[in-house]
């Protein structure tokens, strides 16, 4: 997640801290480097110059030269504008009513149908609210099956209606029914389409007209750079959105997008899409953004998605098995898939500060489970419970199950034994009773 930006921006800083002494030259050659990197990551000249023109304002003002740390305050005053720039703070989506009514808009490809089922996959699992996802896209071929599949993937129900082609018809009867039945929050998809196309876009300014939306939400694909911007600023004055969803985040993005999008159209951006899976949707933090984007990581998040996979009831037989030499490779098979929820590894992994770097020029690979995965799943139930039955046979037999090699099996049995010792000493002084709880 922006790495080509990151790795400029730093670039930049790094040279200042290097200088002997640090003159107003020093600052201003510095901050030329960083409006540099912000315009090769797709932010607009203007937004640049007038970024790096108030963080060298700041830099005279707080008096770098004269700091004991001028590389240090220099990291903090970048840190500080970049956050300024994405919004300062985070801002919550608007779900109450008698339903909320969410409107999702974007251009075609965007990625609103995926987006909407990961919206309501949070809202059901992170807010506890009852939500009925509703099939407006009548014109693209397969969008209405693609959310009734996502739907039944996270068990949420899909309004639908054959043969009926007035999105506007449909959304109305969807919230009239979800106020029948209670439902909480009424997610409406939406077919994508382009800002020059003046028919469709009267449809989405009566489609919000009709709604009267509590949320309208603008999804945009953040890999089209600039023009993600400009497209945005085009939907907003005819729609007046609420907020911004920036999808694919996870790619080959420059990130232009998500530093400007905000300060260009100004409305907040809610909501990031960090992959394909359905929990991979985070909130939007801007403060947490420019560390990542400063190569500090994002300890916050990295926590907050442990808390949220964290089953305290569970912790608690895990611990009480540890302490008895119970666990087992089922109870690790377990703690596997539940880190596997937290996201993909590159992006856990750019959360942890300075693990980027030790990581840049390395192939992290989600299927790094795998073999692990294939080697327990080789294993009899009888195996699985019991570690310590392991003998040459039964490894000579779970290899050859696995597609590995013998070596590869005791080299992870062994590996087993060492993590269960140490897990096993933690849990001893009472850190695992200490966790956190998760949140609901």
């Amino acid at each position: 997640m922006f790495e080509s930006i990151s790795n400029k921006i730093e670039k930049a800083l790094h040279t200042l801290r290097g200088k002997g002494s640090i003159t107003d030259i020093n600052i201003a050659e510095t901050v030329k480097e960083v409006r540099r990197a912000l315009i090769d990551a797709d932010v607009s000249y203007p937004i640049a110059k007038e970024f790096t023109d108030n963080v060298k304002a700041e830099a005279l003002g707080r008096n770098v030269i004269k700091s004991i740390e001028p590389g240090q305050l220099m990291v903090k005053i970048v840190h500080e504008k970049l956050t300024e720039l994405m919004g300062s703070e985070a801002v919550d989506i608007n779900v109450k009513g008698n339903p909320a009514v969410v409107l999702v808009a974007g251009l075609q490809g965007s990625g609103k149908t995926t987006f909407s089922a990961k919206l309501a996959y949070h809202l059901k699992n992170k807010r506890n609210k009852s939500v009925l996802l509703v099939a407006g896209d009548v014109y693209r071929p397969a969008a209405i099956s693609q959310l009734q599949t996502l739907g039944s993937q996270i068990q949420v129900p899909v309004f639908t209606e054959e043969g009926n082609t007035n999105p506007i018809d449909i959304a109305t009867k969807a919230v009239k029914e979800a106020r029948m039945k209670g439902f909480d929050v009424v997610i409406v998809d939406t077919a994508g389409r382009l800002a020059v196309d003046e028919q469709m876009m009267d449809e989405i300014s009566g489609l919000k007209s009709t709604l009267n939306p509590q949320e309208t939400l603008f999804v945009v694909d953040s890999m089209t750079g600039q023009d993600a911007v400009n497209t945005a600023k085009a939907f907003n004055d005819r729609l007046d959105f609420d907020g911004v969803v920036l999808t694919k985040l996870d790619g080959d993005t420059r990130g232009g997008a998500a530093l400007t999008i905000r300060y260009t159209v100004q409305k907040p951006i809610k909501f990031v899409g960090i992959g394909e899976k359905m929990e991979a949707l985070d909130v939007f933090h801007p403060d947490r953004m420019a560390s990542r984007i400063l190569g500090m990581g994002d300890v916050v998040s990295l926590v907050e998605r442990a808390q949220e996979q964290y089953d305290e009831e569970e912790a608690r037989k895990i611990q009480k098995k540890l302490i008895h030499n119970e666990y087992s490779f089922e109870d690790f098979l377990s703690q596997i898939n539940q880190v596997k929820k937290m996201g993909s590894m590159k992006d856990l992994i750019g959360m942890i500060p300075g693990m980027d770097k030790l990581t840049k020029n390395v192939e992290i690979s989600d299927d790094a489970f795998k073999p692990i995965e294939s080697m327990i799943g080789s294993m009899t139930p009888y195996e699985r419970r019991n570690p310590s039955c392991l003998n040459g046979s039964r490894k000579q037999r779970i290899a050859a199950g696995s597609g590995h090699t013998i070596q590869e099996v005791n080299r992870f049995v062994k590996q087993f034994e060492e993590t269960r010792k140490m897990m096993k000493a933690v849990s001893s002084k009472g850190k695992l009773a200490n966790m956190p709880k998760r949140r609901r």
